[in-house]
């Protein structure tokens, strides 16, 4: 599965198109679907993107849940419900909807922000308050992060 990692900003064409990093395309290469999923963040003012294996595996996981669950509607309803499919162009573009761009207060540009197998789209000044605000909690000693072991077979084991 493809792993994102680090920031790219990118300028957004009056189409409503952006470039989508080099390195996250080389990471979606071997993907059946040739683009990126997008939605809004349930928690954020960003959106979330994703390989589309990655949502098959989110629409998976909800499985998991009661179906008639309150949780399993409303994570139904704010992340597969909001996602789009968009496919690259022929330049490694995306069209990003004015609905997406407008509820993630982004106009002109855009951050690509890693975050393993996922990324993040912000605006890039509303994302240096998010940065410095995850920064403080680290500090503050509220995140730790326990790794996993090495299985010593190249996978992820605990």
């Amino acid at each position: 599965m493809a792993v994102f990692i680090g920031q790219h900003e990118n300028k957004i064409d009056r189409k409503g198109r952006v470039s989508v990093p080099s390195k996250f395309r080389a990471q979606l290469a071997e993907e059946t679907f040739q683009g990126v999923v997008v939605y809004p963040s349930p928690k954020f003012t960003a959106l979330e993107g994703c390989s589309f294996k990655r949502i098959e595996q989110v629409a998976a996981s909800l499985d998991d849940l009661d179906m008639l669950s309150d949780n399993a509607d409303d994570l139904a309803a704010t992340i597969l419900a909001e996602a789009r499919e968009l496919p690259f162009d022929s330049e490694g573009r995306i069209m990003l909807p004015k609905e997406l761009l407008d509820e993630a207060g982004i106009d002109s540009a855009v951050l690509f922000v890693g975050q393993g197998k996922t990324f993040q789209i912000w605006a890039p000044e509303a994302y240096k308050r998010r940065k410095e605000e995850a920064r403080e909690r680290i500090r503050s000693g509220e995140v730790t992060l326990k790794l996993r072991r090495d299985n010593g077979a190249g996978g992820d084991g605990a």
